[in-house]
Order: C-alpha cells, then structure tokens, then sequence
C-alpha cells in the first residue's frame, strides 16, 4: 500500500487508550483493568459536510475534534480503564469545556497580549512596530506553552497518556508505511509525527504572530483582545493546511527543518510505549477502519 492510498488517519491518546479517527468514523479502544480491551465505534456526521471538506473550513474539524469528540473519548476511557471516579455527567462535560476553553484564552490569548501591552512602556520600539509587537505576543505565548507542556509531562497520569500518545503515532506510521498492522512492525516505527496535534498548536501560534499583525497597532485593547478571539478559527483553518502540506512533503530537505521544532516538541508530549499499549492502539486504528467489527481476541465491542 502506498502513501497516496492511505486514508487520512488522526488520533489521540487518552485514558489508558487511544481514539482513532478515520474519514466519517471514530473507534476508542482502552485497556480495561482485567487487561481486556474495550471498543467504542461510531459515525462522525461532520465529515459529511461539504463545507468542511474545503479548505481551512476542515480546520474547523480539527477543533471539533480536539474539544467535542476529545472529550468524548476521555469521558469513555475513563469509564473502562477503572477511572469510573473522573466520568462526567453532560452538564459537567459542558462546564469542563467552558472551562477549558476560559483557561486557554486566559492562559494564550489574555495574558500574553497583556504582558506584551505592558511591556511596550518598558520597551517603546515594541510599541512602534506593531509586527514586532505581535511578535513579542507570540514568544511569550510560546514560553506559556512549553511551562505549561513541562509541567503536565510531571503528572504521573499524564506520562501513561504520553505513552499512549507515543503508541498512536507508530500505529499510525505503521499503517502509512503499508506494513501490516502489528505490534512488532509498529515497535520499529518513530514514536514522533509531522501531522501531530502538538505540531499544530505550535503552527497555530506562529500562524497568529501574522494575521495579528493585520490588525491596526493604535487599536484599544479590547479590541486587539476581541480580534483575537474571532480571528482563532481562521486561523486554525490556515494552521491545518500548513500541518498537512507539511506531513505530506515531510521528505522533502527544507520542510523537515520547518517541521523540525514541532518534533523536538514532541519528545515531551510523547513516550515510548510498551507492547500492550501498541496493542491498544493497534485494535484501534483496525477498529476504525473497518466498515464491521474487527473480531480479535480478548476485544469488545461496547
């Protein structure tokens, strides 16, 4: 099987598991605490849209993905990997999600447009150029990210999902490579991915230090505050196809130095996996792109 007639197959680590995404279907396969594996399926009616088929309108996927369906999965695995402690009811998946997404504009979006205002009567030059003054914006956005990655990857809990997350992307490499889908020919593969999702966040940050600088540097505040909120789909729409003209060109010498920090960020979202985890996310990525269950032993079907 060749690259081009692979399917385009995404994923993400969860509790004790993996979701993985193919065209219009989603499987969620977690280790369940009798060392079984459980499997959800389920259709993803969004792929069906035409609008979010065209270009960086399926960017906006990418986001439904990251915050609906996410959740979704984390919800599930918690569920059957022994976590039934961390299952939220709908209202409190709702408030999970608001909260989420107030701390991530608290975190990425305030704060360092509010450092950066303040800065700029320390430093007057930053306030004279208003390209350098997104700039600024950016670092220090970046600079809260990696604290923020660093300080997860602490988390005792978090380092299994690493690992998981590290298993998603050699299952993936596995399948794109045209190998059969084992634990042994995934084992071999890298647990790093050009079309990561933390790859993406950080194209998404240096998407913005550009189409920031598109707003007028006399503008209040607020308004540099407000833009920046609406401008965040566009600019996830922009950051999807960058990520995918960069998976698919990955080869090539100058991409891989383009792609090359979203990488080295990876080696502190990713562990290295061991078999078991491969297996979890092996029955996965088979779950997903199986019109009918995929009958293995020591899985079901929930």
């Amino acid at each position: 099987m060749s690259d081009n007639k692979c399917l385009n197959i995404g994923g993400q680590a969860v509790i004790e598991g993996v979701m993985m995404r193919a065209p219009g279907q989603l499987a969620i396969a977690v280790r369940t605490p009798d060392n079984g594996i459980v499997i959800r399926k389920e259709p993803i009616k969004i792929d069906h849209s035409k609008l979010f088929k065209l270009p960086f309108f399926r960017g906006m996927v990418g986001l439904y993905d990251a915050l609906v369906l996410g959740v979704k999965a984390l919800n599930f695995s918690a569920q059957h990997s022994g976590n039934e402690d961390e299952v939220l009811s709908k209202k409190e998946t709702f408030l999970s999600l608001a909260l989420g997404l107030g701390l991530g504009l608290l975190l990425f979006v305030f704060l360092p447009l509010w450092l950066t205002n303040l800065l700029k009567y320390v430093f007057p030059l930053i306030e004279q150029s208003f390209l350098l003054f997104n700039a600024v914006d950016g670092v220090i956005r970046v600079i809260f990210f990696l604290i923020y990655i660093v300080a997860i990857s602490q988390m005792k809990d978090i380092k299994r999902v690493f690992e998981y997350h590290g298993a998603e992307h050699k299952s993936i490499f596995t399948y794109e490579a045209g190998l059969e889908l084992t634990v042994e020919n995934a084992r071999k593969m890298s647990r790093l991915h050009p079309r990561c999702g933390t790859s993406f966040l950080l194209i998404v940050m240096l998407v913005a230090i550009v189409v920031f600088s598109m707003i007028p540097k006399d503008s209040d505040f607020i308004i540099k505050l407000g833009s920046r909120v609406v401008l965040l789909p566009i600019i996830a729409g922009i950051s999807y196809e960058v990520l995918k003209l960069s998976g698919r060109y990955s080869g090539n010498s100058v991409v891989r130095i383009l792609i090359a920090p979203g990488l080295w960020l990876q080696r502190l979202t990713t562990r290295e996996p061991d078999d078991s985890q491969l297996e979890v996310a092996i029955t996965s990525i088979k779950a997903a792109l199986a019109d009918e269950n995929v009958e293995m032993d020591g899985v079901k079907y929930v």
